[in-house]
């Protein structure tokens, strides 16, 4: 085969593959324009549902225009919204406690009740000056408290107290009776001589022994009075010559 044959049936060879390349991207084109088509049909369909749908929202955009006043009074609220939105963690700190809160709801009676005793606590609140003194006699309570058993035991002695108390007109008569015993009283210091006198008499030997004890004494002093009367006597006599003798001279 010549080179020209060669030629000829390459040149042919690469007319076919071009023709063949050519009819499929013909084909890939036209099935590309389809596939556009399509799309652009679906689109159009979507835009006509679209501007029937923005037709319809027509009265919906004219009451959010009307609604533009209070969306810029809620605008103006932007620093108050924030603080409330600054809230989030108290009020969830709060929701928390539902169950303390529930339990404090359930206290509104009580409270009520507490209301009531008002004046009460106030009178109680005034007792504050005499509670801090009685608060001061707590040794002296103490020591009451000590006397549990005494007390007791004093409780034990209810039937005699109340015999004792059944006494009372008897000591009523006994007090009638405090002038007389005072004047008795008052002859206490004779009394008490009598006494001493009674018992000396109760004792006839003591008695005896004193009588004669005094009958002594008076004896010795008769005796010691005549003794002194005779030496006066005595005395007077031997003075009295002697007086005489310087008279009779001198005369």
């Amino acid at each position: 085969m010549s080179v020209t044959s060669r030629a000829i049936t390459a040149l042919i060879l690469a007319v076919s593959g071009a023709a063949c390349s050519l009819a499929t991207n013909v084909r890939r084109n036209t099935d590309a324009i389809h596939a556009s088509s399509a799309a652009i049909d679906a689109n159009t369909a979507a835009v006509r549902e679209s501007t029937a749908s923005t037709g319809s929202l027509v009265p919906a955009l004219q009451g959010v225009e009307r609604l533009r006043g209070p969306m810029e009074s809620v605008a103006a609220l932007d620093p108050t919204l924030r603080a409330v939105a600054g809230l989030s963690e108290p009020m969830t700190r709060l929701a928390a406690l539902d169950g303390s809160l529930q339990a404090v709801a359930a206290l509104r009676q009580p409270m009520v009740d507490l209301v009531a005793i008002g004046p009460g606590l106030d009178a109680a609140a005034a007792l504050g000056t005499p509670m801090s003194r009685v608060a001061a006699m707590r040794p002296s309570l103490d020591a009451v408290a000590a006397l549990h058993a005494s007390l007791d035991m004093v409780g034990g002695l209810q039937p005699q107290l109340a015999s004792v108390a059944a006494l009372r007109p008897a000591m009523e008569r006994l007090a009638d009776l405090r002038q007389p015993l005072e004047r008795m009283a008052a002859l206490e210091p004779s009394l008490s001589r009598l006494s001493a006198v009674g018992g000396i008499l109760e004792r006839p030997l003591l008695l005896v022994l004193l009588a004669f004890a005094a009958l002594a004494a008076w004896g010795a002093v008769t005796f010691l009075a005549v003794r002194y009367a005779i030496v006066s006597a005595g005395r007077d006599r031997a003075g009295a010559p002697a007086a005489v003798g310087p008279a009779s001279r001198l005369s």
